[in-house]
């Protein structure tokens, strides 16, 4: 295993199951502060970060920028965290995951969860390889990616990629920030519905893609954190997550503050970090 080192893994060998032969259009959209917005993305990779021996522990996390299915904030809500997780001791994947486009994809909204399915799938059949714990394994999401994250953890028995078990692609825990969760339009994030969804929506899909109505008691501990004043995604997303997790009997801790906004990354006066920590370290998925 490397130390103390990055790597970009692709995460298909060959070709993408389901892709579309199309031009390759990704893009950096935007630049400021806080990083790159890449939009139009269609070649999936995992970022890998890898901690140092001195603090190497055994935990993975994969990591899914938010960006309304539109785009991917890489930096803000990918590398940032990555970069502090691996201080813990946690092996962080960056997931670039596809924006869901017909132009690219023969089914757009499977596509997301297709691609975070093979990245659990290569993380656990390389866990020795990788001195990994495969018990730790867990997911993290901000905004549209905490959905593609909370997906992941509701619907690891249904396979997308070919060739996958659905014991290799459970997370051990699911950490949520301002996630998007519902597909209800009284609070859902219409963009990141639209985009995942398209405009003609059916019951069937909304159901489907509302995490909160997919918990069952083996859904991983959560991990949630929401301001309540986020005008983009509504914190009853969260707060209907919350409930159901707690409904199924499922360890959750929602932390709700005050004021914050959206997209607030890890740059909050409150310092929510050190609060996750203090909760991987209570479920033992951190020393």
């Amino acid at each position: 295993m490397p130390k103390e080192t990055s790597e970009n893994i692709p995460l298909y060998s060959r070709s993408i199951p389901g892709a579309r032969e199309a031009i390759d259009q990704e893009s950096i959209e935007s630049q400021d502060v806080t990083g790159r917005f890449v939009i139009n993305v269609s070649q999936p990779q995992l970022t890998a970060y890898w901690p140092s021996s001195k603090v190497h522990n055994g935990g993975a996390i994969v990591i899914c920028p938010g960006g309304g299915y539109r785009g991917l904030s890489v930096d803000l809500e990918g590398h940032a965290i990555a970069v502090e997780l691996v201080k813990l001791g946690i092996s962080a994947f960056v997931l670039k995951y596809r924006t869901p486009s017909t132009i690219t994809m023969d089914n757009p909204k499977m596509g997301p969860l297709q691609d975070i399915q093979q990245a659990l799938h290569i993380i656990n059949t390389q866990a020795t390889n990788w001195q990994i714990n495969a018990e730790k394994i867990g997911v993290m999401g901000f905004s549209a990616g905490g959905h593609l994250a909370s997906s992941a953890a509701v619907h690891y028995n249904r396979p997308v990629p070919r060739n996958t078990v659905p014991k290799l692609l459970k997370p051990a825990f699911q950490i949520l920030i301002y996630p998007v969760i519902s597909m209800d339009p009284a609070i859902t994030h219409i963009q990141s519905k639209t985009l995942l969804l398209g405009e003609q929506v059916s019951a069937a899909d909304i159901r489907y893609f509302s995490n909160d109505m997919q918990v069952t008691e083996d859904s991983p501990p959560a991990f949630i954190l929401h301001a309540n004043d986020d005008s983009h995604v509504p914190v009853e997303n969260s707060i209907r997550y919350y409930q159901a997790l707690r409904k199924s009997q499922v360890p959750v801790q929602l932390l709700t503050l005050p004021h914050g906004g959206h997209g607030f990354g890890m740059y909050h006066q409150y310092t929510w970090f050190e609060t996750l920590k203090m909760w991987l370290k209570l479920y033992d998925f951190i020393r």
